[in-house]
């Protein structure tokens, strides 16, 4: 989870959207919010919310219907944050903030560089296991918009469960420190089976690989993906699956 701390008059920039967002002050339960953004952007008080959400629907080309879905979850994250702030749920309120910025900065890695869209004739299948619902979510729906399709397993048992009674995916992508049954003991109970032989699993932690006894290669993951996570990076690496072995 993406988490920032701003003092009064710091700044959070999107510097590819060219939105900056500043800490005008906090009072109490109120806290004021400096949003600068390009002309063709909206930046709107809840009050008028609706109307010009729709207005701007309208006027939008159908290409932009993807990007514009975005803006409309990131600016819904927004306007809660405000309504649980004014009502003294603060850590709600931050929650929410948090996943209005992780949003926003989705779209803004989007426009510094498109991954690669993966055909509809080589479609890649992944499995994503992380008990962070949230973070789950985020990078499910970037991979999913770089072509790529995803179905998400909670932790180890689950994805378990889901390679015994699913087609094998292309790529299991693992989170290592999970409840229940973790990335190491579900690497291992895959590696011990011979029907996923071939099988790719990446790791995607938090944490570095030294601090877990695994190898890299055939008898362990095929690649390690450190959080903060580049998901481009990642969308790039499980596209080049469609192109044949690496």
């Amino acid at each position: 989870m993406l988490v920032l701390s701003r003092r009064h008059s710091e700044k959070i920039l999107f510097p590819n959207l060219g939105i900056s967002i500043e800490v005008l002050s906090v009072a109490g339960k109120l806290v004021r919010l400096g949003v600068k953004a390009p002309r063709d952007i909206s930046v709107v008080r809840e009050e008028i919310y609706q109307h010009t959400a729709a207005s701007a629907l309208k006027r939008d080309p159908p290409s932009a219907h993807d990007l514009r879905g975005q803006l409309n979850n990131a600016s819904l994250a927004l306007h809660l944050a405000v309504k649980q702030c004014r009502s003294g749920r603060v850590s709600e309120a931050e929650e929410s903030l948090n996943e209005a910025l992780q949003k926003l900065a989705l779209i803004d890695g989007r426009f510094s560089s498109r991954p690669p869209a993966v055909t509809a004739r080589s479609r890649i299948q992944a499995l994503l296991v992380d008990d962070n619902d949230n973070e789950s979510a985020l990078l499910a729906s970037f991979l999913q918009l770089s072509g790529i399709n995803v179905d998400r397993a909670h932790d180890g048992c689950d994805a378990l469960d889901y390679l015994s009674s699913h087609a094998q995916p292309h790529v299991v992508l693992l989170d290592m420190r999970m409840p229940r049954f973790d990335g190491p003991s579900t690497v291992a109970a895959i590696r011990r089976n011979p029907a996923y032989q071939g099988l790719k699993v990446f790791a995607v932690s938090g944490s570095p690989p030294e601090e877990f006894a695994i190898v890299t290669g055939p008898d362990g993951v095929d690649d390690w993906f450190q959080k903060p996570l580049d998901p481009r990076r990642l969308a790039e690496r499980v596209a080049a699956l469609a192109r044949g072995p690496g």
